[in-house]
């Protein structure tokens, strides 16, 4: 049996800015934007995005989900409790950190070198902190 992790939620403000900060800011690259109206909630809508992957790989995609009621809103950039959320695996480093923070990403630390590779933690529009790691 082969399995994989395909999609994660991340409750977001807003379609809109999420849209352009993911796509924008970390040059993720939008797969998904349909409308999926109820009556609870008519702008609902499945959005998708990714990072940009090797050539015959499938990234993990996240799928930005609006916050609906005022318990998903005090959510929003705390899905974790404050440890880091998600991990960007990189297969340059310094190329895309330098890219990052050139398009406004707020980086809480230097760049370090681990045993298993060169990573740094960066916060996205939210507060939700990730690792950009390059494995050595």
């Amino acid at each position: 049996m082969t399995q994989s992790i395909a999609t994660v939620a991340l409750v977001v403000r807003d379609y809109d800015e999420a849209i352009a900060y993911y796509t924008g800011a970390l040059g993720f690259r939008l797969v998904e934007d349909r409308a999926q109206p109820t009556a609870a909630q008519p702008d609902k809508r499945w959005v998708l995005v990714a990072p940009p992957a090797a050539e015959g790989t499938s990234p993990c995609r996240l799928l930005l989900a609006k916050a609906k009621n005022a318990t998903e809103l005090a959510a929003v950039g705390n899905q974790t409790g404050g440890r880091v959320f998600l991990f960007l695996h990189t297969d340059d480093f310094h190329r895309d950190c330098q890219a990052f923070k050139t398009r406004g990403v707020e980086f809480l630390e230097e760049p370090r070198k681990e045993s298993y590779g060169t990573v740094a933690v960066f916060r996205d529009l939210y507060g939700n902190t990730w690792d950009l790691l390059e494995l050595t």
